[in-house]
């Protein structure tokens, strides 16, 4: 099978109507943790329960999966109004996963972010309030509207998973991703993201307008009485779980590399350093994002090994942010995306 980009809507693994549930366990039993093959049909059914709400955003849907897989973090972008809050709701109710939403707005303060400590007028003593941070999916709405001081408080968060106040390090729940959400032509009131945070995203996901026939089924939707506030309405409920994810997790770990394709990520992250229209190229910790992404998507889509076309499936979506252009080639119209499509046409694939 041949790896699709995931930056664009396309055909993903074969959907499954199968749901990860096992038999039944009897009472005082622990269910059984989900094999790969059961983790893996309930992922890729996601897919379908969330398009019940979300129209037109399979590749988003998929590239979230990736992040989730990984570990990771996404960052979506994309204009208001095409879903993209709507999309996160979604995918956590499908997972079974708690949510919380956080508007980052310019008066947001860090502690707002992480959570403080409270001086309790009945005990004398401090105690720690938890912020929203303390979540399995953060979405974190329009990060970029927030000073960089509020923005660094999610360094952490990102990197090691925990908030610490006070020299006290205090664990997240598990699994925790933060989702970040971006407006790409609004510039006014805006702190653009510094590189050192753009790279613990994972994947930076487009979402881009959807075509007519999308559209019309948008608000063909909304006229037969779709509620974005209320996804049980509109049937979408949990086909997978934290079980799913984690037996998920550990399978990818298990997909091999030749390491020819580990020298083609290697080549891929060099050329973007070498591009004449780039100040800033990938990082080896980008390669390595690359080569997480790829193992995942060979992974959802049935194999045990990681090929090329993988690695080429996931490179827009794993490296476009890793990329700093130069600024007489942004003036010239020269994107991320325009760099990486030269880097994929010219560097060698092995075969």
């Amino acid at each position: 099978m041949t790896s699709p980009r995931i930056d664009a809507p396309t055909t993903a693994p074969p959907p499954s109507t199968a749901s990860s549930s096992a038999a039944a366990p009897g009472p005082g039993e622990q269910p059984a943790p989900p094999d790969a093959q059961t983790a893996r049909r309930s992922l890729i059914a996601l897919r379908g329960e969330v398009a019940k709400a979300v129209i037109g955003q399979d590749a988003a849907v998929s590239g979230l999966v990736i992040a989730l897989l990984c570990r990771g973090h996404a960052l979506l972008e994309g204009v208001p109004g095409v879903a993209k809050t709507l999309l996160v709701r979604t995918l956590a109710t499908a997972l079974a996963l708690d949510t919380k939403r956080l508007q980052f707005t310019p008066d947001l303060m860090p502690g707002d972010v992480t959570g403080s400590l409270v001086y309790d007028n009945r005990s004398s003593e401090f105690t720690f309030r938890e912020g929203p941070v303390f979540t399995n999916l953060l979405l974190a709405d329009e990060i970029n509207r927030t000073p960089p001081k509020t923005q660094a408080a999610l360094l952490e968060v990102m990197e090691e998973r925990q908030v610490s106040v006070a020299g006290v390090p205090r664990p997240l729940p598990a699994p925790f991703a933060v989702l970040a959400t971006q407006n790409p032509i609004e510039h006014e009131g805006t702190y653009p993201l510094p590189e050192a945070q753009l790279d613990r995203f994972l994947v930076k996901v487009t979402l881009p307008l959807p075509p007519r026939d999308d559209e019309v089924r948008v608000l063909a939707h909304h006229a037969d009485g779709f509620d974005p506030s209320d996804l049980p309405a509109a049937g979408v409920h949990p086909v997978a779980g934290p079980a799913d994810l984690a037996a998920a997790r550990a399978a990818v770990l298990t997909v091999a590399v030749h390491p020819e394709v580990l020298a083609y990520i290697v080549d891929l992250a060099r050329a973007t350093r070498a591009a004449p229209s780039v100040q800033l190229g990938v990082s080896p910790r980008g390669a390595t994002a690359l080569l997480a992404t790829a193992r995942a998507w060979a992974w959802l889509s049935g194999r045990g090994y990681a090929t090329p076309d993988d690695v080429k499936a996931l490179a827009r979506a794993t490296l476009r942010h890793r990329i700093s252009l130069r600024p007489e080639a942004e003036l010239d119209g020269v994107t991320a995306d325009v760099v990486l499509e030269q880097v994929l046409a010219t560097v060698p694939v092995p075969r």
